[in-house]
């Protein structure tokens, strides 16, 4: 360790040089003296213990033991407790862990932790009590804190206000080096809220409930929003790759594949317990992290010819529950580790072990099971078959990490998760191979997560291979495309077909059974995109050169039922078909009413631009937008209406519908509006001056003794002339009559 200056005697300093009283060097010292972390980074200090005697002493350090052990290895010998001249403590103690990383774990999960009811711990380094806590760091006196004026903020969700009053939703378009924000005005052309150049050197990403527009820079990740664009957070990540939100916004997660590195002079966020790190998980309100994680090394896939493929990092890492109280993170092959918000303290200060868990997922939505009153959150995982044991799933219930159902499994090669949006169902798809493994079928095991008991029900007429799977957005309806041939990359992708599903009709609130609605062969469609608000579904063929429909559904058609649907919660109609060369990605805008779909330039160079649908699938607009990369429609935050006015306004609204109508015609058949406005207050801009013009006319006229309105007298006297004149003019007419006509014709 380098020396410091503290070893230097003033007798030991040449005085003809300089004058030590005159020359202060408190900035070299405080710039070039060795900051002495080195083997005091192992070391915290705890303070807000009870006061105690000798003899009480090693009573309380075993008491402090059992806490202390819980985030790291310390033992007696290394719990040093200061005692005072009157023969008690000081009510605060050094401690020694094994490593800097539970040294700063104990700062992490110990601060603020109640030891009992009257006493409660605060951790610190002992590298921070010295950084700052040294002499001349600290004021002896007390200097109020400024307080700086208040500055009122701005709304950040004033976009649901739309000034037009027809409820328009906003869109992003990153193209070239710009990035804009749009109004959707259906036929006409998009209205600008704000464009700018450069504004992100990545991606743009949209938060959650739309609250924020993410941009993705070298030095890190900004949050922009309110009505003047300005930027609202910044996290310091450098060279993040990926960015991922929780639910209600509360916490961000970015990612970068290249571990955090903290420069000698410090970081304006993060700090020494960072580095190395490759995520880092930020309190959106405070912009400040609240812990980082190293990247986990995931099991080296092989291929068939035994040669190691390229190592994947599964996105998101971090797994959300429902209400953001919980994250979890998946080591693959032995455990789920569940963190709780907002301390980021591990779910009772262990990992759940479960022996080759290969994935899990939340449940989307806070679950009301059936007979459970207490608060729960609900996650699925599965497990393969290892050795003699049969693959497994499994739902277990958090904060209890109690398992509330499992199902075994046979012949199982691979399976998918997939929660129903209200949490009411989840369906694990499971391909299964024959005993020769040459042949693959699938079958959906739907798990009944709010009946009694969460009963499963079996799909298993699919003879083939699943390869897309949607459930219907708060509904009970789902789409698959399935294929006969091998899922492999091919120069031609195969034929798919499309499967349609719904429950039979049952009495009362219970849903029936699920049955098979129609099957459309000889596809090539490869992607499902579900209506945020259910019914509407588009099948689409997107990533191929060959093929790029887009066929609109309808599963609620109100037109005849075919006799066999009699008995099914469905009456499914093809509403129409569209063809967009090129199409790489499809969204639905957060009402229901719109699709676009885009060419990126991300993924194909050729024909980049848009086309905007309406939900029956009638085309409103095409527009080519050259090197366009994104475009996303911003998302909205779930209503404030209750359930109730929901049903109101749904029973009313074919009244709503009659003035919207009304107000669309209006638009469409009217001129511009903004011209008719311009003309209309030019023309009274004219009569307004016009007035005042012959008011001061008149006001100068009687001045001068002149008429008020000397063309009248003048058309007055001209006309008394005119009369004169008709009494002496004589007027005489000649009249003209032919009495015959001959005509003769002369050879």
């Amino acid at each position: 360790m380098a020396p410091s200056f503290d070893h230097l005697r003033e007798e030991d300093l040449d005085e003809e040089d300089f004058d030590v009283d005159e020359v202060d060097i408190s900035d070299l010292r405080e710039k070039y003296e060795v900051q002495l972390e080195q083997g005091y980074d192992t070391f915290v200090v705890i303070d807000g213990l009870p006061e105690v005697t000798e003899e009480q002493k090693p009573k309380l350090v075993k008491f402090l033991l059992k806490k202390l052990n819980t985030v790291g290895k310390t033992r007696e010998d290394l719990i040093f407790m200061p005692m005072g001249e009157d023969g008690k403590s000081l009510r605060f103690a050094f401690v020694e862990y094994s490593s800097a990383a539970e040294a700063a774990a104990a700062v992490r999960q110990l601060d603020l932790v109640a030891l009992d009811k009257k006493h409660t711990l605060r951790v610190n380094k002992m590298t921070d009590v010295d950084r700052y806590g040294r002499e001349g760091r600290i004021d002896d006196e007390y200097t109020p804190p400024k307080i700086e004026p208040f500055q009122e903020k701005e709304h950040l969700r004033s976009f649901l206000a739309d000034p037009s009053g027809r409820g328009r939703d906003q869109f992003v378009q990153y193209k070239g080096e710009t990035v804009g924000v749009y109004w959707n005005n259906e036929k006409d052309q998009p209205d600008a809220v704000v464009e700018r150049q450069h504004w992100t050197e990545a991606f743009v990403q949209w938060s959650p409930l739309g609250t924020y527009l993410t941009s993705v820079h070298a030095q890190g990740v900004q949050l922009w929003g309110g009505p003047s664009w300005s930027r609202q957070r910044r996290f310091p990540h450098p060279f993040v790759n990926l960015v991922a939100f929780s639910p209600d916004e509360k916490y961000i997660v970015t990612w970068s594949n290249r571990p955090i590195s903290i420069p000698d002079e410090g970081h304006p966020a993060l700090s020494l317990d960072d580095d190395g790190k490759n995520y880092v998980i930020w309190d959106i309100e405070t912009s400040k992290p609240i812990r980082s994680f190293a990247q986990l090394d995931t099991p080296a896939a092989v291929d068939e010819h035994g040669v190691k493929k390229p190592q994947k990092f599964p996105w998101p890492a971090f797994k959300w529950s429902a209400d953001s109280k919980y994250v979890a993170r998946l080591n693959q092959g032995s455990s789920i580790s569940v963190y709780e918000l907002p301390r980021m303290n591990l779910l009772d200060k262990t990992a759940i072990k479960i022996e080759g868990v290969m994935d899990f997922d939340w449940a989307p939505s806070t679950p009301q099971r059936d007979g459970v009153k207490t608060y729960e959150q609900l996650f699925c995982f599965w497990t393969p078959e290892i050795g003699s044991n049969p693959a497994k799933v499994g739902l277990m219930s958090i904060p209890s990490k109690q398992i509330v159902r499992t199902l075994n499994l046979f012949s199982v090669s691979d399976a998918k998760l997939h929660w129903q949006s209200d949490a009411a169902y989840l369906c694990v798809k499971v391909d299964r191979h024959s005993k020769s493994k040459k042949s693959q079928a699938t079958t959906l095991e739907i798990f009944r997560v709010k009946e009694k008991g969460v009963p499963v029900e079996v799909v298993d007429t699919i003879k083939d291979t699943v390869i897309n799977f949607a459930w219907e957005p708060k509904g009970d309806r789902f789409v698959i495309i399935t294929t006969t041939e091998p899922v492999a990359a091919t120069a031609v992708p195969p034929k798919t077909s499309v499967s349609f599903f719904c429950p039979e009709k049952a009495k009362g609130n219970t849903v029936g059974n699920f049955k098979h609605l129609r099957t459309l062969e000889k596809k090539n469609s490869n992607a499902i995109f579900w209506s945020p608000k259910g019914r509407f579904v588009v099948i689409a063929t997107i990533h191929n050169q060959q093929s790029s429909d887009l066929d609109f559904f309808d599963l609620d058609f109100e037109g005849e039922k075919p006799e066999s649907d009699k008995d099914l919660t469905a009456n499914l109609q093809l509403m129409n078909t569209a063809d967009h060369y090129g199409v790489t990605d499809v969204e639905w805008d957060p009402s229901g009413r719109f699709v676009a779909s885009w060419a990126s330039s991300w993924k194909q160079q050729m024909e980049n631009g848009y086309h905007l649908y309406d939900f029956k699938g009638e085309q409103l607009r095409e527009e080519p937008v050259e090197k366009l990369k994104q475009l996303l429609w911003r998302p909205r935050p779930p209503t404030l209406l209750t359930k109730e006015e929901q049903k109101t306004i749904r029973k009313n609204l074919r009244e709503y519908s009659r003035v919207f109508e009304q107000e669309d015609a209006e638009r469409i058949n009217s001129a511009d509006v903004a011209v008719v406005e311009h003309r209309r207050r030019v023309l009274e801009e004219w009569y307004a001056w016009r007035a005042v013009t012959e008011e001061e006319l008149a006001e100068e006229r009687e001045d001068l003794g002149l008429p008020a309105d000397p063309v009248a007298d003048l058309l007055k006297a001209k006309t008394a002339a005119l009369s004169l004149d008709e009494e002496e003019k004589v007027i005489e007419e000649i009249m003209e009559e032919v009495l015959e006509e001959t005509e003769e014709i002369v050879n």
